[in-house]
């Protein structure tokens, strides 16, 4: 099906909401949106019946789905079947998180992603090993280290497939963060102890985002404001946040949504049960969590998220979807996806208002 018009529904296009539209496709493309009469007589009509459109999700921070973990099931295979499963969940284009592991295991998960290929995959995000062990949460203290020159050349020589790299602002000196700066990867500060300062100076310097706010990261101390009050203070600085309601609360992301506007974006931080290697995750009521009781991972889905933003937060649903399609593709300088903008990949998901996912539609083609 090359030529496909969805018509009777409600277009969110990133920045404009239209009625009484079709969205044209045209080659794995997103050809234009035309009044609903407009539509070339050599397109097939697929009407929605009143239901949403929007572009796919993109989720710049999750381990694994289904029953995969890829840090404990390191193959092209799993790899593959989390690709195809977050696609059906509406995540049309991801981020695939390791957290900190062994450098061994860290160097064969690369390997393993470097001969992946798959239009969803956007790269790996390592989350980790440089961090602050004082906000280390699941992660294993004695696998992080001190960031060196060497130890980045280590993990990231040569390496194609890793994209981006959360790290702790206050354990990198100037020169060593300007070195892996020359690695071109999306650089995101967390797990951090940071003050007021070190926080703000990781921002001037160039760091552009940050992990999970409010989550393994010096709070808002009306004394010591922290990473947090850096990130909400700080003019560029944006921030990702887990909107499933046991991460943060949702008065918790409302707050933070005041204070930052179009700077916080939703990730899901979601993993997949696990019962091997050093992250066992145990599925508790709506999270995972070590076996210790460490809350360890998200089990949401990127669009249950935007369905929490709305309905518990309080999100008009315009820029709750702007926050999981607009804000990581500007954070991944990438015009091409996360909008319904002529020229755009046609990755579109159509979702009804009680937010049932429909339809997913994936370079173009149906998908459900």
């Amino acid at each position: 099906m090359n030529k496909l018009a969805l018509i009777g529904g409600k277009i969110y296009t990133g920045e404009t909401v239209f009625e009484e539209k079709a969205l044209l496709i045209n080659e794995g493309k997103i050809a234009a949106i035309v009044d609903e009469h407009d539509v070339p007589l050599d397109y097939t009509s697929y009407p929605v019946n009143g239901c949403n459109i929007c572009a796919g999700l993109i989720d710049l921070q999750l381990y694994g789905d289904g029953s995969d973990l890829y840090s404990a099931e390191r193959s092209v295979a799993s790899l593959e079947r989390i690709a195809e499963g977050l696609v059906g969940k509406g995540t049309t284009s991801f981020m695939m998180t390791l957290a900190t592991n062994t450098i061994p295991v860290f160097k064969d998960a690369i390997r393993v992603a470097e001969g992946f290929h798959h239009d969803a995959f956007l790269g790996l995000h390592l989350e980790g090993p440089f961090l602050n062990p004082k906000k280390r949460g699941a992660h294993p203290a004695d696998l992080i280290i001190e960031p060196t020159k060497e130890k980045i050349d280590e993990l990231l020589v040569g390496v194609q497939v890793v994209k981006m790299m959360t790290i702790a602002p206050e354990c990198i000196s100037d020169d060593v963060l300007q070195h892996l700066q020359g690695y071109n990867l999306l650089l995101s500060a967390g797990h951090s102890d940071a003050t007021f300062e070190e926080g703000t100076r990781g921002y001037d310097l160039g760091i552009p985002t940050s992990t999970h706010l409010f989550n393994a990261m010096s709070p808002l101390h009306h004394r010591e404001v922290g990473l947090v009050g850096a990130i909400f203070n700080h003019s560029t600085a944006q921030a990702s946040i887990i909107v499933d309601g046991h991460h943060v609360s949702f008065e918790a992301v409302k707050i933070a949504k005041r204070q930052m506007g179009m700077r916080l974006f939703m990730i899901t931080d979601a993993v997949a049960a696990c019962d091997k290697d050093i992250y066992q995750h145990v599925l508790n009521d709506g999270y995972y969590s070590l076996p210790d009781g460490t809350i360890s991972g998200a089990a949401i889905s990127l669009f249950e998220g935007v369905k929490n933003a709305v309905q518990k937060v309080g999100i008009p649903l315009d820029e709750a979807i702007r926050m999981a399609t607009v804000y990581p593709a500007n954070l991944l300088k990438r015009a091409d996806i996360g909008n319904l903008n002529a020229g755009s990949i046609a990755n579109v998901i159509v979702f009804n208002d009680d937010f049932q996912l429909e339809q997913v539609i994936f370079k173009g083609e149906l998908k459900r």
